[in-house]
């Protein structure tokens, strides 16, 4: 962006910067570059590109080869999209590491799925799973799916689903439901008492959420899976930028006031990274925070301030930078450097701060190899707040990845979690 001398008499306002001297050179390449890193955690990100090679896959003997990288030789389960996202395998256990092959170096892994993928808008909401053959997966760029499960959950979970569309502030969105385990309700027709919404983070799909279905499912907990704004299958926002969960919490009481229309009496949040963020701002501000019961964060993010800081570094971003970009979020005077249309205030977004506020029985649970999210502030919020947060850590995992490792830990600390809700 070109710079105007009102344009830099607003930033000279906010900065102090003086325009016109030698100083104003270098404070222009400092705001660019502030901007940007400001940009880059407000945008969404559209592109995903391909991020692992696959070199083979052996139905047969139930194998997947893949070129060996940070994200192939992690431990746990995981998905990988292929072809461009038209087809899906699902992939487990290292057995095998090569670090002489020719081409470089190699892991083979247990193969647990070759899944069957069609466009989203295409799926048949009647179709039983299983009923149709997979395509063979083509060799080559493919994409690693950390939610383990493809889109549809239908097919991908094997359980009954219906599509709903529900309605905020910013238009429609879709929403899948999940009707509890049968043996644990005793309502039907879509009418329960107990309700479970997923929130997915920063960059995420929606399907982030499926991970807890079946803990949620066998717990009598009906559960609502939604997109919010500016996901690529959800209304843009004014200016088509994440608000860190200050305006997205707004979907997600859309959700909520479905589940109430549909008999909810106890409700359960559970958020993913920034879905984390969101759901804190949704205790707050609900209509219905009275009917949430507890809430579940998944290497969530309680200090929007930190993450920003941990980022900056991971990435080699000046700490003056950094803060310059924190400062030009906030000022209402700096917004179109942003590309937005009102500022974050980040203060409302550090509930390490806001402890106090804090009125719902909330379980943790944080990897301490989580590279997106340090587990720090995890661990700071259930210092701060004993009496109704419980923190679980894992020793492996990168981000929002602790089911991935060890799922039956997961299912396990969370499913305990939901029993002790139990009126």
């Amino acid at each position: 962006m070109e710079l105007t001398a009102a344009m830099w008499r607003r930033i000279g306002a906010v900065t102090g910067w003086v325009i016109g001297t030698t100083a104003a050179v270098s404070g222009a390449a400092v705001v660019g570059t502030a901007a940007y890193f400001g940009r880059r955690v407000l945008t969404p990100d559209v592109v995903h590109p391909d991020d692992c090679e696959l070199l083979g896959v052996d139905p047969q003997a139930g194998t997947v080869t893949l070129a060996a990288n940070h994200l192939t030789t992690q431990p746990g389960r995981y998905g990988l999209w292929l072809d461009g996202g038209r087809s899906h395998l699902r992939f487990s256990e290292i057995l095998e590491r090569d670090e002489e092959a020719d081409g470089g170096p190699t892991v083979t892994r247990r193969l647990d799925a070759l899944d069957e993928v069609r466009p989203v808008d295409a799926l048949d909401a009647t179709r039983e799973p299983g009923t149709q053959e997979p395509t063979a997966p083509r060799l080559g760029g493919a994409r690693l799916n950390p939610y383990y499960f493809p889109r549809d959950p239908r097919s991908a979970l094997g359980v009954p689903a219906r599509d709903l569309t529900l309605h905020s502030d910013v238009g429609d969105f879709p929403c899948w439901y999940l009707p509890p385990d049968p043996a644990t309700s005793a309502f039907d027709a879509g009418e329960h008492r107990r309700w479970a919404i997923t929130v997915h983070g920063r960059a995420a799909r929606r399907e982030e959420g499926f991970r807890a279905v079946r803990t949620l499912r066998e717990a009598g907990y009906a559960t609502l899976v939604p997109a919010y704004r500016n996901d690529t299958d959800a209304p843009r926002s004014e200016d088509g930028r994440y608000n860190l969960g200050l305006t997205e919490w707004r979907d997600i009481e859309a959700a909520i006031e479905h589940a109430v229309e549909h008999g909810a009496e106890e409700i359960v949040l559970i958020g993913y990274s920034m879905g984390g963020a969101i759901v804190l701002q949704t205790l707050v501000h609900s209509a219905h925070a009275d009917r949430v019961t507890g809430v579940v964060l998944d290497g969530p993010v309680v200090d929007w301030g930190r993450v920003l800081s941990h980022a900056a570094s991971r990435n080699g971003v000046p700490v003056a930078v950094e803060q310059l970009a924190r400062h030009l979020m906030g000022r209402q005077e700096t917004t179109f450097l942003l590309g937005i249309t009102e500022p974050r205030d980040l203060a409302l977004l550090n509930w390490l701060a806001r402890a106090e506020e804090l009125r719902h029985p909330i379980l943790v649970i944080h990897s301490e190899q989580d590279e997106v999210v340090p587990v720090e502030s995890s661990r700071e919020l259930a210092e701060l707040r004993p009496d109704l947060v419980r923190l679980e850590e894992w020793s492996q995992g990168m981000h929002c990845r602790e089911w991935n490792v060890d799922p039956e830990r997961w299912e396990q600390v969370v499913g305990e979690f939901l029993a002790g809700l139990v009126d």
